[in-house]
């Protein structure tokens, strides 16, 4: 089978260079360095990025966010973050002030958007996501904040950046296009008996041409989300771990949505003691929206215990009785398992379940080296008809 590499790749190296020549005429201070105050650094920050080309945060300093940052509409800046950008703990203010994202009903810290942006340095971003994890233990609609959101941008560069302990996802991509990540390592670890829980690596929402390279990741959800009208993806090397997946969807959850998720390629991914691997899903049951999934490529993935190592749900969150009556209304068609090796844990390592009436078309199955911790690994599929040279290790599925 052909492995995909869409134009959309050049993306990287581009966008590099597209920074790189910033700066010329702007009205602005070449550079600036902060220091911290001792009480609240958002101001200063904000005002920083609105008068300087280069904001430099040093190695040893840490700046105390106890205010949201609202960075849209910048321009030909770069955030140089050599030291730390910690949010505060303060849940009430947080609740209160967080910046609303309608999807799933969600808030975040920070906003950051324009055209021509860098954040680079080798610093960390610090959710201080303890006091949220102890807290949501206690009441699950408590509404928890991202760390960055990248909003309405274009020609974005984030990378050599850690991420530790969001409160809820780590980073959402949110109608954007040309956005580049390397080289982060997300982090997100509760010191209590309390999870982190929901603690996304990055989630891809209405956004196009977005390319997640080079980073390791642990955390308490998916390492990646395609979300709906996420096109003309690459992640690539990247080591997940204590993940829900690299993962297509959830689609079709809202009634009167289409949802598109097209043109992805996900490659060389190590995944360890995760629920999923290579995941597609979608919502059926009643009042449930619709959607497509295409041209998607799972590719050189070595998965180490592992729930489901690889798998399509079309039932996503619905019982079988509402899934039975009331099938998933999204197609899944062109989509490419290659080159997966590993462990499960259970006798089922690999789980295709479709809705009827041809929803699935397409699904190819290539080099699939998965074993069960005991005993022989079952692959299991329903409504599939299924192509590639490891297609006959499922018994019950139509191999063409």
């Amino acid at each position: 089978m052909r492995l995909r590499l869409p134009t959309f790749l050049v993306l990287s190296s581009a966008a590099t260079l597209s920074l790189a020549s910033r700066g010329k005429g702007q009205h602005k201070a070449a550079s600036c360095t902060l220091v911290a105050s001792g009480g609240d650094d958002a101001p200063q920050f904000l005002s920083a990025v609105k008068s300087c080309t280069t904001v430099v945060i040093p190695k040893t300093t840490t700046l105390n966010i106890n205010s949201r940052l609202n960075m849209t509409g910048l321009s030909n800046t770069h955030i140089d973050l050599a030291g730390t950008i910690k949010f505060s703990p303060d849940i009430p203010y947080w609740t209160g002030n967080g910046f609303f994202i309608p999807f799933q009903s969600q808030i975040t810290f920070w906003l950051v958007g324009g055209k021509n942006i860098h954040l680079s340095g080798g610093g960390t971003l610090d959710g201080s996501g303890q006091v949220w994890y102890d807290a949501f233990a206690s009441n699950s609609t408590l509404l928890r904040p991202i760390i960055l959101t990248i909003t309405q941008a274009s020609d974005v560069v984030v990378e050599n950046i850690t991420m530790i302990n969001s409160p809820e996802w780590h980073n959402l991509i949110n109608e954007s296009k040309n956005v580049v990540y390397r080289n982060i390592h997300i982090n997100a670890a509760s010191t209590s008996s309390h999870t982190a829980k929901n603690t996304d690596g990055w989630n891809i929402y209405r956004s196009d041409n977005v390319v997640i390279t080079d980073s390791v990741i642990n955390n308490g959800d998916d390492c990646v989300a395609f979300k709906p009208n996420a096109t003309n993806i690459l992640v690539a090397n990247l080591n997940c771990t204590g993940s829900h997946g690299i993962s297509v969807g959830s689609l079709g959850q809202y009634p009167g949505m289409f949802d598109i998720v097209e043109n992805v390629i996900a490659r060389n991914i190590r995944m360890s003691n995760a629920q999923n691997g290579a995941r597609i899903k979608a919502w059926a049951g009643p009042n449930v929206g619709s959607g497509i999934v295409k041209n998607i490529t799972f590719d050189g993935f070595i998965e180490s215990k592992v729930d489901h190592p690889v798998i399509i749900d079309q039932c996503y969150m619905t019982n079988a009785t509402a899934c039975a009556q009331f099938p998933s209304n999204t197609f899944i068609q062109d989509i490419w398992f290659n080159n997966i090796s590993g462990t499960g844990t259970s006798s089922t390592v690999a789980q295709l379940t479709c809705s009827p009436d041809g929803r699935c078309k397409n699904i190819n199955v290539n080099n699939l080296h998965l074993a069960a911790p005991a005993g022989t690994a079952k692959y299991t599929c329903q409504n599939v008809v299924l192509s590639g040279n490891s297609a006959s290790l499922f018994p019950n599925c139509t191999v063409t």
